[in-house]
């Protein structure tokens, strides 16, 4: 648990607990709830609820902003379902990295990828999970992980300066590509948890 407790406190303050009221709604009534289902269709809602919206802005919007606009950039929802999963007292972390984007000619490798961010959740047993609320994806497929931090700002972008002439800068690319030794690592079973709870 020490290890644990500061994936656990809450980064954002809901003085109404307006957001604690609504992952409420996803507990059982009187009875067990299973961890994994409660989180899987957390991840579902936000998803089928929520708009993606490509944001520029830096830093990430206050969970309460996102849970009233209904939208928000990955990294938006993925601060919303943190905030909502740490209400419930669980371990959850941000993820930054990459979406792997498939070719349509050959699921095995692609030739392109998308910055991305998604949440991390711990469960007794399987350690942490991965859930991207902005794609609906859980597990870490089609994930490509470069950082994982307590809070957003530790997952600062790489970034730089360029001295020169505006005409001399010719633009900046990103492709992620997948070899065939990792397409058949992403093909294994997945590991499963059932029957836990909450």
């Amino acid at each position: 648990m020490p290890d644990l407790a500061p994936f656990v406190g809450r980064q954002s303050s809901d003085g109404n607990h307006e957001l604690d009221q609504r992952v409420r709604t996803f507990l059982c009534k009187g009875e067990s709830t299973n961890t994994r289902a409660l989180l899987v269709k957390l991840n579902r809602t936000i998803k089928e609820t929520f708009t993606h919206v490509t944001r520029h802005e830096k830093g990430v919007q206050d969970p309460l902003l996102t849970l009233n606009l209904r939208r928000g950039s990955c990294r938006d929802l993925a601060v919303l379902m943190i905030e909502a999963v740490r209400s419930l007292g669980m371990a959850a972390r941000f993820v930054s990295g990459y979406l792997h984007v498939r070719n349509d000619n050959d699921d095995r490798h692609a030739g392109g990828g998308n910055m991305h961010a998604w949440v991390q959740v711990y469960l007794p047993g399987p350690g942490w999970l991965d859930f991207d609320p902005a794609s609906g994806i859980v597990g870490n497929r089609d994930l490509i992980r470069v950082a994982v931090v307590r809070v957003p700002c530790q997952a600062i972008p790489l970034h730089g300066t360029w001295t020169g002439f505006p005409s001399d800068y010719l633009g900046m690319t990103v492709e992620v590509k997948v070899t065939a030794a990792d397409a058949e690592g992403a093909n294994r079973p997945a590991r499963t948890c059932s029957g836990m709870v909450l």
